[in-house]
Order: structure tokens, then C-alpha cells, then sequence
């Protein structure tokens, strides 16, 4: 990076930057200051892989013993997970990410009192959010079978999504404080919440599956246990402990007053992280309607299994550098918020060759952990070649997109990844899949071309972001809020 480059871009017209600041734009940056951030940002990100590891985990333990119970239950719980991811969880997660903005910025300008603001606004819009998809859960069985589902099974993932439906509410409230501790750089609790849930989650599976006569709905109820257990120790944790005083003051009527700029932002944050996810599991759903749709289904729900646990490093970096670029704009420093995207965004290049490296060396033998049959072994190769192709760049789109999350330009992400993946990935998923008869190998590679397209558009995106603008964005966030929270008192 072209030093003199760094002077004329640090030069802000339009705010004053601190002394400071203007004491890093003159010298560049140093070896220290690199090596700080990437320690800054694997403090962070460790955790973080941490913990979306085991909150994905809770439902993987659910459905394995559920496994137990015969396969008709299997497949009923399977195709209710997918459908609460889709209709739930992806809505809430994105809906939960706008506070990756105003949290991060708030506690990065030290407003630290509006944070607390923030995370009840959250909860009010996420709770309120949760009804109505409680309600689609409750009928889940219903449309199961009008989206053409098999009725047998589809009775089944109604039973379990209706005894998922108290989860809901608790992962809005778990997504919440999470974003909140998060913000603050104070991931450790989540790791030892989430760990406490997930031990606790095998008893309560095996007694409510096998000792309590629920069958499969008891693993689904086991999840809301467990979900309900991990937000009460968040929420009490917030509420109790030393290193939350600033930031959460107790309940105060000025979260009612920012509803509409939160949703301004949410809604985006949703839209851009369920379209994303849905593309996928539409990629699971068109593969039964393939010529072979056992094998094809089979092989696609083992690929987008082992996408999903390799993801979770990506993931973790993308957390890290929403946090750091959220918090460096709030403090004013855009030389470090845009050192923090270079960092991440080489961190998880150095991470996408690894793992492809090691997938393609694996190919041949990652098949057996799922199947002794020939054919399943052999397709499961070939598909994990394409898959460490698709993982690399989805590493990348993720570190961007976490960049997006923290400057607060959500609606931008949005418009990308609906081009991407339905304008360009699904229509290329069809045609290579369908017309040139290529199967779920077709499909997949659709999905990687949607990939590519969306690292390559966040990425000059990104190139061309103006971070003293991004900073300006950021006080004036930041100020409407201190203004409004004074004007109060």
C-alpha cells in the first residue's frame, strides 16, 4: 500500500480528526500497529469460531437422536430445521446484525450508555418480528404440503417446527446480547454460555427424546430448553456483571424513540443474510427434483454440511472485522477501520488456500465419514473439489460483507447478493443442472458463480469506499443519538 496514497486519503475536509489521528495519517502505519490488529482481530475471531460452532451444533444433536428414533422421525426433524432456518433463525440473525453498526459505532465514539439503548431496541423489534414467524411455524405442515413436500413427512416437521416455536423467542434475545457483548470486544462469556448450553443440551435431548414418550417433538423441545437456558445466563450476565455497567443502564424509554431508524437498517441486514441463505437451501430443494433425487439429495445435504463447518472460520472473521471497523469509525480513525479490512480480508485469502488445499488432497476419502456406498463416495470427491472452490471465494464475500455490516451500508449488501444469487447463481444453478443435465454438480457450481460475483462487487465495493465519508456517517449516527439521549434527560 502506496504510503503517500494513505496521506491524500486521510485528509478529511469534512470532519476534524484528532490529533492523534493526524499523528498516524503522517507517519503510515507501523509493523506494531499491523501486527496489534491481526492480534486484536484472532482474540476475536477464536471465540467467535467458538461459539457458531456450537450454537450450530445444538440442532446437528437434536437431529442425531432423533436418528434413533427411525427414519421417518429423521426426516421430519431434518426438513423442520431447514425450514426454521429459513423462515426463522436467517431473519433474526440478519435482523440482530444492525447492531453490529450501532452498537460498534457507538462503543467505538465511547457513547457507551447508547448501547444499552440500542440492544432494547433490538429486542422490541426482534420479539415483535418473532410473532408473526411463530405463527408460520405453528403452520409449517400445512405448507410443507403446499410447497408439494411428501405429507407423511411433512406431518412429522409440523409436530417438531410447533414444539421449536418457544426457541424463536429466545434466540431473538440470544442474538441481541450477543451483537451487544460482542461490539464491546467481550466475547469470552458467550463462549462459556454457550458451552454450559450445549453440555446441558445431550441430557435434556436423551430425557426428553427416549425417557419422556415426545419422541422426535422431544428433541425439538429440547432445543427451546436449551435455547431459554443460554439467553437467561446472557441476560443475566449483562445485567449483573462489572464490565456491563456503562453499557447497560437499566430499561429507558428512549428505545422507543429510534424504532424507525433501527428498522431503517435491520430490514436491509435481514434481506441481505436470508437471501444468501436461501439460496442454498433452494439449491437442496431443486436437487429432488433431479433424475436421480436420492443420490442427488444425499450427496448435496453432505456437501452443504461440510461447507457449513468449514464456513465457520470465515464467519468468525467476519464478526471480527465488523467489530473493528464499526469501532474504529465510531472512534474517528479511518486509517485503522480500512487497516482492519486488509488484515481480514488476508487473513481469510491465507485461510480459503489452506482449506482448499486440504479438501482436494482429501477428495477421495471424505466420503467414507458419511457412506460406505462407491458411488456416494466417489460423488461426494467430486463435489468437495468444487467445494473448496466455492469456499474461497465465500470466505472472502464474508470478510467484505462483515465490512459492510459495520460501516452500515446493509442496503448495498442487499442489492448485491439478490443480484448475485438470484439474477446470476440460481438461473446458471437451472440451466447447468436441468438443460445440460450436469446435476448437483451443476447446481453447485451456479452457487460458486454467485459467489464470485458477490466477493467481486463487495470487493470494489470496498476499493472504493471513501472512509473519511464512512467516518462522518458514523459521528453523525452516533451524535443523533447523544442529542436525543440529552435532550431527554
Amino acid at each position: 500500500m502506496d504510503i503517500e496514497d494513505q496521506k491524500a486519503g486521510l485528509v478529511s475536509r469534512l470532519l476534524p480528526i484528532p490529533q492523534e489521528n493526524e499523528f498516524h495519517s503522517r507517519k503510515g502505519l507501523s509493523k506494531d500497529e499491523i501486527v496489534a490488529e491481526v492480534k486484536k482481530q484472532l482474540l476475536l475471531a477464536g471465540p467467535l469460531v467458538f461459539v457458531n460452532l456450537l450454537i450450530n451444533s445444538l440442532q446437528v444433536i437434536s437431529v442425531m437422536f432423533v436418528g434413533h428414533l427411525g427414519e421417518l422421525p429423521l426426516s421430519g426433524a431434518s426438513l423442520a430445521t431447514s425450514f426454521a432456518s429459513v423462515t426463522g433463525f436467517s431473519m433474526l440473525i440478519g435482523m440482530g446484525s444492525a447492531l453490529d453498526t450501532f452498537c460498534g459505532q457507538s462503543y467505538g465514539a465511547k457513547q457507551y450508555e447508547m448501547l444499552g439503548i440500542h440492544l432494547q431496541r433490538a429486542m422490541i423489534v426482534l420479539l415483535l418480528a418473532s410473532i408473526p414467524l411463530a405463527l408460520i411455524w405453528g403452520n409449517a405442515g400445512q405448507i410443507l404440503v403446499f410447497l408439494g413436500q411428501d405429507p407423511e413427512i411433512s406431518a412429522g416437521a409440523g409436530n417438531y417446527a410447533r414444539f421449536m416455536i418457544p426457541s424463536i423467542f429466545a434466540f431473538a434475545i440470544i442474538q441481541c446480547h450477543a451483537r451487544f457483548l460482542q461490539t464491546q470486544n467481550n466475547v469470552t462469556p458467550m463462549m462459556v454460555t454457550t458451552a454450559f448450553t450445549t453440555l446441558a443440551h445431550l441430557p435434556i435431548c436423551w430425557v426428553l427424546v427416549f425417557k419422556s414418550g415426545l419422541g422426535n417433538r422431544g428433541a425439538a423441545l429440547a432445543n427451546s430448553v436449551s435455547y431459554w437456558i443460554n439467553a437467561v445466563l446472557l441476560v443475566l450476565y449483562v445485567r449483573i456483571s462489572p464490565s456491563c455497567k456503562n453499557t447497560w443502564t437499566g430499561f429507558s424509554k428512549e428505545a422507543l424513540n429510534g424504532l424507525p431508524k433501527f428498522l431503517k437498517l435491520s430490514i436491509p441486514s435481514a434481506v441481505m443474510i436470508s437471501l444468501e441463505i436461501w439460496s442454498f437451501e433452494m439449491m437442496v430443494l431443486l436437487s429432488g427434483l433431479l433424475p436421480n433425487p436420492k443420490l442427488e439429495t444425499s450427496v448435496l445435504s453432505i456437501s452443504l454440511n461440510t461447507c457449513s463447518m468449514v464456513f465457520m472460520i470465515p464467519l468468525g472473521l467476519s464478526g471480527a472485522v465488523s467489530i473493528r471497523v464499526s469501532n474504529e469509525l465510531g472512534a474517528g480513525r479511518p486509517q485503522i477501520a480500512r487497516l482492519a479490512v486488509c488484515v481480514a480480508t488476508f487473513m481469510v485469502v491465507t485461510e480459503g488456500i489452506t482449506a482448499a488445499a486440504v479438501m482436494t488432497l482429501g477428495h477421495r476419502v471424505w466420503g467414507y465419514c458419511y457412506s460406505r456406498e462407491e458411488r456416494v463416495v466417489k460423488y461426494v470427491g467430486e463435489m468437495l473439489l468444487l467445494i473448496s472452490v466455492s469456499h474461497f471465494f465465500d470466505g472472502i464475500q464474508s470478510v467484505l460483507s462483515g465490512t459492510i455490516r459495520g460501516c452500515g451500508r446493509q442496503k448495498i449488501g442487499a442489492y448485491i447478493n439478490l443480484a448475485a444469487y438470484y439474477l446470476i447463481g440460481a438461473p446458471i444453478s437451472i440451466l447447468l443442472a436441468f438443460l445440460y443435465h450436469i446435476g448437483g454438480k451443476g447446481l453447485w457450481i451456479g452457487i460458486t458463480v454467485a459467489l464470485f460475483v458477490q466477493a467481486l462487487s463487495l470487493s470494489v465495493i470496498t476499493m472504493l469506499t471513501d472512509w473519511e465519508k464512512e467516518v462522518k456517517k458514523a459521528a453523525d449516527r452516533v451524535n443523533v443519538k447523544k442529542t436525543s439521549t440529552e435532550a431527554l434527560s
